[in-house]
């Protein structure tokens, strides 16, 4: 039992140091923040948006409510208009553009909704699927949430 604690209190330390980073939270960067945020974590979605785009907004809603439940994964957003030097780099072509990243490099891409199906009602789970089976974002088991949410009570009550 002390071992298990000990393996949840290094997990959500850990989670924790996630939080410094900026995961949990669905964040607008600048084109010069963006090597810096996208090479400092394992796994990254960075969605690449026009402001005035009607799909955009519909993304960023789905990718906003996804960001907080998956820690491990760092969400971004990054305007286009502002960023002609990676949308070249990038080849991006059409918007959205969500371009996921592992350790710092740009594998998989969705464009448009085609992979959601390509309808502008989709529900947020179909992308979460969508990204589990990408492997960009991972699954806790309930009772290991619920045993870190436990953990970081008691490190909240101790700081």
């Amino acid at each position: 039992m002390l071992r298990e604690l000990q393996h949840y209190r290094k997990e959500a330390e850990k989670r924790q140091e996630m939080k410094k980073q900026g995961h949990g939270e669905y964040r607008d960067i600048t084109e010069g923040d963006f090597l810096g945020e996208v090479t400092a974590s394992e796994l990254v979605i960075c969605h690449f948006y026009h402001w005035e785009f009607y799909r955009c907004k519909i993304m960023d809603k789905h990718l906003k409510a996804l960001a907080p439940k998956y820690l491990d994964t760092k969400f971004l957003k990054l305007d286009a208009e502002n960023a002609p030097f990676f949308i070249s780099k990038l080849g991006i072509k059409t918007l959205p553009c969500v371009i996921l990243f592992r350790k710092g490099i740009a594998g998989d891409r969705l464009v448009g909704f085609q992979d959601v199906g390509g309808r502008d009602d989709f529900p947020t789970r179909r992308l979460e699927n969508l990204l589990i089976k990408k492997g960009m974002i991972r699954i806790r088991k309930k009772k290991t949430r619920r045993i870190i949410l436990k953990v970081n009570a008691l490190l909240s009550d101790h700081h």
